[in-house]
């Protein structure tokens, strides 16, 4: 039985919050881990959101599809199907049929407001959990509203941790604030002892039968912050350098969309910058299994990832799980994944003196990673982010890393990519699924054990809830 069991009878149920764990989105796919590897601690139930639901109305049991995933015999795994979000009524109706002992909220809070106007109603009655995945520099206060409705806050990075105390100050007392990193599935992303014939089709569809020597490989959307042009410009100044036979054994894949509305038309960029012929580049927009994921890992030499802001960046955990060394830009929780170390020779932790490291103040990092330092920080946002940083590296440094992992030898890539993996399923680092649902399920068991109701909230009429909200002040 594995360690944490609790029988069904002594369960309590959490109500989850975020994209339907079924979806292809960064969200769902933590969502996911963490249901699927606390199951045998909590009940679950989602409001499975974020799209035009075809299943709205219905009740849906996953509860087989998490057994068999886990070897349990007894989870109990529910989904509401709704469009979108939701809405407050929907919300009520569910804690009243199932009873929750807990909401958990994994997404930008933003698409939630109506929970936040509605919290004195919910705490009343149980707590509100957040998994914050997305704070950068500089610590945004006008996110104090979403902080201060919550009982519990989750950070998914050491410099989300440090943010979430810098807002809340002494409002964050009586809270419980955790570092719970993300984790994926260790079995799905993982080192390959050997290729077969499947792989090897594969591959050579990418590379259309031609050897390569030096694969990088690029896994994220196609949405500005992503800084895939950047990412071109970087690979471009590299290839340039490179004598032509040699150039010709180069290839990097990006395994995105081509063109988004919220990114660039990146067809466009490489004809620009490499001409209509080039072959260096290759988009890869196909949906994969996960089995097909892990192989793009495991034929690339290198990951490159040079957002501008990033909560975490789930592909370089993929990267470390798969032992594929990494170039990134030193921002947000990308950070974590490189394991800078401190003047006591320690896994720096952010504070809220030093809450994150993209100046440079410790250069010591793990081996798996060449990292690029933002040399452009402009301050950006919008009427829903008032502000936050762009922080940019320079192509330039990027080309040079680049090179410098071109130069190593394939064993020596090898050698680091395994630190990566060994440091990555460690105790320290805990970017598995079950490591991170054993941290989710430390912080949730203190939420529970110090968690008292708000004051007794008698709810208004629905005609006067506009004018009772006004207060919190949420206009985005």
């Amino acid at each position: 039985m594995k360690e944490g069991y609790i029988k069904p009878s002594d369960r309590k149920k959490i109500l989850l919050l975020t994209d339907d764990i079924r979806v292809h989105s960064g969200v769902a796919q933590i969502g996911r881990e963490l249901v699927f590897n606390t199951a045998n601690h909590y009940d679950w139930v989602q409001l499975a959101g974020s799209i035009k639901h075809p299943e709205k109305g219905k009740r849906v049991d996953l509860s087989s599809d998490v057994n068999k995933d886990t070897g349990l015999e007894d989870a109990s795994v529910h989904l509401i199907p709704v469009d979108g979000y939701g809405d407050e009524n929907i919300l009520r109706e569910i804690i009243k049929t199932e009873k929750p002992d807990a909401i958990l909220l994994i997404t930008d809070p933003r698409y939630f407001i109506w929970l936040f106007q509605m919290e004195e109603e919910i705490r009343s009655q149980i707590p509100i959990a957040y998994l914050n995945i997305w704070d950068d520099m500089p610590a945004p206060q006008y996110n104090e509203e979403f902080y201060e409705s919550c009982d519990a806050l989750f950070g998914i990075s050491k410099q989300t941790v440090a943010i979430n105390e810098i807002v809340l100050g002494k409002k964050g007392d009586d809270k419980v604030i955790k570092y719970v990193p993300h984790g994926l599935d260790s079995r799905k992303f993982f080192p390959l002892e050997s290729v077969n014939e499947e792989y090897t089709k594969f591959k050579n569809q990418l590379t259309h039968n031609e050897d390569k020597d030096f694969i990088m490989f690029f896994n994220s959307r196609n949405i500005r912050r992503k800084c895939i042009p950047d990412a071109l410009v970087a690979w471009k100044l590299f290839i340039d350098n490179l004598p032509l036979e040699k150039k010709e054994k180069c290839l990097f894949i990006l395994h995105t969309d081509p063109t988004s509305d919220h990114g660039t038309d990146l067809p466009a960029v490489i004809e620009y910058l490499f001409g209509e012929d080039e072959k260096s580049v290759v988009i890869s927009n196909q949906k994969l299994p996960h089995s097909y994921m892990n192989y793009l890992y495991n034929m690339a030499d290198g990951v490159m990832l040079l957002s501008s802001a990033e909560g975490w960046g789930l592909s370089l955990t993929e990267s470390l799980l798969t032992g594929t060394p990494f170039i990134a830009n030193v921002t947000g929780g990308m950070q974590d994944q490189m394991r800078f170390v401190d003047e006591n020779g320690e896994w720096y932790t952010n504070s809220k003196t030093l809450p994150s490291n993209h100046k440079g103040t410790y250069t010591e990092h793990g081996e798996w990673v060449l990292p690029v330092y933002p040399k452009a920080l402009s301050l950006v946002g919008s009427p829903v982010t008032p502000y936050i940083w762009d922080s940019r590296c320079n192509p330039e440094d990027a080309a040079e890393r680049l090179l410098e992992l071109y130069k190593m030898p394939k064993d020596e890539r090898k050698r680091i990519g395994n630190l990566g993996r060994e440091w990555a399923i460690s105790d320290e680092a805990g970017f598995t699924a079950p490591k991170m649902g054993d941290k989710f399920t430390e912080g949730m068991e203190e939420l529970f054990s110090t968690w008292k109701p708000r004051e007794n909230f008698v709810f208004l009429k629905d005609t006067d809830f506009e004018t009772r909200v006004l207060k919190h002040k949420l206009n985005y």
